[in-house]
């Protein structure tokens, strides 16, 4: 018959282990030292193994077998005390999971410390983070495929979801160096403007099917991700906006040129928490929506401003 470790007899390993003997161990847990003798017996005849040595030491020394199997042990009590901690925020009305849909604008340095703040103050709460465009994120949302968005303002207002303002953000028309754009004396018509290839970040969902936002070239390439967006603009392909906080490098290092036009100056926009008005955030989703507020903050706070052109050239 295969060995059989109990959870308990892994505890007591690992107890006897971190403590260094087994009437400390016996303190830790509680119990007495001949129980914890005991438990370590039975764990060594049953895996048919030697896990300590005992003679001619103060205080049991782990074997190299012993070694070995401390580190499954400890992965196991891992694992036991990962189920606790899920049950005891369960009957506190903890998420066993959460769904958040971000739209692609959403400043990621502000998403990354959260989410490492998020691991460390939940850690039984799964996570699965859905990125879209303007309005995948409200049609997640709607459709009940997420508990929680963050983005920019809906593309339709609905009765059915709660705005929680969470901080400001802005869009920032940019093109290349080398692009005509950027090399335009003066603020640039919109006539000039709709000549040249406008990258887009282009929506699949079905909320803004035949609608455009802040597009005026008579030619589009449409793409669903931003970062492609950037490196298309980076290339030289088409001008476009972007996040401001995105390309704050590139602008310093001289890899994007700031474009003065007419008709697309630099967007303010304010960042929303979304949810459904019948389903309000439970524990883990409430502390979400707080520290992104707190990030934003931060990070909007120490975003330096990017030159116009047609400031510095007036």
């Amino acid at each position: 018959m295969q060995p059989n470790p109990t959870l308990d007899q892994l505890q007591v390993l690992v107890a006897v282990a971190d403590t260094g003997s087994f009437s400390a161990a016996g303190r830790k847990l509680n119990r007495a030292q001949s129980v914890i003798s005991y438990a370590i017996a039975n764990l060594e005849a049953q895996l048919g193994l030697r896990l300590f040595e005992r003679e001619g030491t103060r205080e049991p020394t782990l074997t190299t077998e012993g070694k070995a199997m401390l580190t499954d042990a400890r992965r196991m009590v891992g694992v036991l005390s990962d189920i606790r901690a899920r049950a005891e925020g369960l009957t506190r009305g903890l998420e066993a999971e959460l769904v958040i849909a971000v739209d692609v604008t959403t400043p990621s340095p502000a998403l990354t410390t959260v989410l490492a703040a998020f691991e460390a103050e939940f850690p039984s709460v799964g996570l699965r983070l859905n990125v879209g465009t303007l309005g995948i994120v409200s049609e997640q949302l709607l459709s009940h495929g997420a508990n929680l968005s963050i983005g920019g303002q809906p593309v339709a207002i609905s009765d059915e979801l709660v705005a929680v303002r969470i901080g400001d953000a802005s869009m920032t028309p940019v093109a290349a160096p080398r692009h005509p754009l950027a090399a335009y004396k003066g603020r640039v018509p919109l006539s000039v403007v709709r000549e040249h290839i406008q990258l887009v970040i282009s929506d699949v969902s079905q909320m803004t099917k035949g609608k455009d936002f802040g597009v005026f070239a008579y030619r589009t390439w449409r793409m669903t991700d931003m970062s492609i967006k950037r490196d298309l603009i980076l290339s030289g392909l088409g001008w476009g906006g972007l996040p401001t906080w995105m390309i704050l490098e590139d602008v310093a290092a001289g890899r994007l040129a700031v474009l003065d036009l007419e008709p697309y100056p630099e967007r303010p926009y304010q960042l929303h928490a979304f949810y459904r008005a019948d389903s309000p955030p439970g524990p883990a989703a409430s502390w979400l929506i707080e520290r992104f507020k707190q990030e934003l903050l931060k990070v909007c706070s120490t975003l330096p401003v990017v030159p116009q052109r047609g400031a510095s050239a007036a």
